[in-house]
């Protein structure tokens, strides 16, 4: 039976997929090859200076793969990294025709790979499915379009909305199904960011902890994401939990209210501490810090931290999805709220889009996207 595009395509994404929690700062990417209308081999992208999608499903296959239709989730790369260009190893294979989902993101190179390949007389067809393979790479794409990583803010409230006691008191709102998919979040994070006050109250690992008998993620297998900590004037202690190892920790703080001998101490025990200036609401700039995020090839930031920060991340436009984790319980009025928010009208109110519901064990996840994303984007188009 002849199989569409589509069909092909959709299991690249497929495969594409195991990567989820590998691949960063590279993006996820599968490949299948079929001929005769059927499938001769197929292929992902694991890890970072590995074979891309194209190469594994080429040593996959025992059939001579020419003549042959490659679906490929993103436009086979043009260029000599770690690896060698994947758009040469196609057209030495001699496949017939290459099927992409969409094109390179970085606008320096976007095309050159499809060119390459039509320049060696290959037929290329695409983009298809182009949504679906973008949402395999959401921080890959900003990172190359934006200079920006995409921003996920992770929250844990209580039916009424609330996050922590009067006394700061959290632990735990959420049930154990929820908590650990907070760890899958983690997992397929290329960073967390906390502020100095979730630090000081909890003195979190921030590390990611997966399960042996998780059917999702393998524990062999992940990364543990930087940890960023957002410290105004560097309160943080030599002793907190999120500082080791320390070599995968990043301090941002501001020059001028710091003490120097603290932040000797914690230099010579190898922890990176950055300077940035200050935003408009006198603390650190966030956008300073997403872009220097950036420079360092981070995707996907997950944010995990209190109202007050959270709060900041929300009004600078900064954040891409909302997920948010809700207990079936009531905290009272006095204890702490979602976000602070320093809102006098509905006017003023930040509008949320649902983009999924899901119940969690005894909680529900609910994942939003701010539609002042919409907002840009109309911008731009107009």
């Amino acid at each position: 039976m002849l199989q569409s595009h589509e069909f092909w395509m959709a299991q690249a994404c497929q495969l594409a997929r195991k990567g989820l929690y590998t691949t960063h700062p590279n993006p996820r990417v599968g490949c299948v090859l079929v001929k005769e209308a059927q499938k001769i081999g197929e292929g992902f992208h694991l890890k970072a200076g590995e074979a891309h999608a194209e190469i594994n499903a080429l040593n996959s296959t025992e059939v001579d793969p020419t003549g042959a239709t490659a679906y490929v989730t993103l436009e086979p790369c043009s260029h000599q990294g770690k690896t060698g260009p994947c758009a040469e190893a196609l057209i030495k294979a001699k496949v017939k025709t290459v099927v992409f989902g969409m094109q390179d993101p970085n606008p320096e190179v976007a095309g050159n790979g499809l060119n390459k390949l039509k320049a060696a007389g290959i037929e290329v067809i695409g983009p298809v499915l182009e949504l679906e393979c973008a949402q395999l790479n959401p921080g890959f794409i900003k990172r190359m379009q934006e200079g920006l990583p995409f921003v996920r803010l992770k929250m844990a409230m209580s039916l009424d909305g609330r996050t922590a006691m009067e006394s700061g008191e959290s632990k735990w709102i959420t049930g154990p199904d929820a908590r650990m998919d907070v760890q899958r979040l983690r997992a397929k994070s290329d960073a967390i960011i906390t502020g100095i006050g979730s630090v000081l109250a909890d003195d979190p690992s921030m590390t990611v902890r997966i399960d042996s008998q998780d059917n999702e993620v393998d524990p062999k297998t992940v990364r543990q994401p930087k940890r960023i900590v957002m410290d105004t004037a560097l309160s943080i202690t030599p002793e907190s939990k999120i500082l080791y190892p320390t070599h995968q920790v990043e301090i941002f703080s501001i020059k001028e209210e710091i003490e120097e001998e603290h932040w000797l101490t914690l230099s010579k025990k190898g922890v990176q501490v950055s300077f940035v200036d200050r935003g408009e609401d006198g603390r650190i700039d966030l956008i300073h810090v997403m872009e220097q995020l950036a420079d360092q090839g981070i995707n996907e930031v997950l944010v995990e931290t209190g109202s007050e920060l959270a709060g900041s991340f929300l009004q600078q436009g900064l954040v891409d999805e909302v997920v948010v984790y809700m207990a079936p319980k009531l905290m009272g009025s006095l204890a702490r709220p979602l976000f602070q928010l320093p809102i006098e009208s509905m006017d003023e109110a930040v509008d949320l889009t649902i983009q999924s519901v899901r119940q969690v064990g005894n909680d529900l996840r609910i994942v939003f996207v701010p539609l002042y994303l919409d907002e840009m984007e109309d911008e731009i188009d107009g």
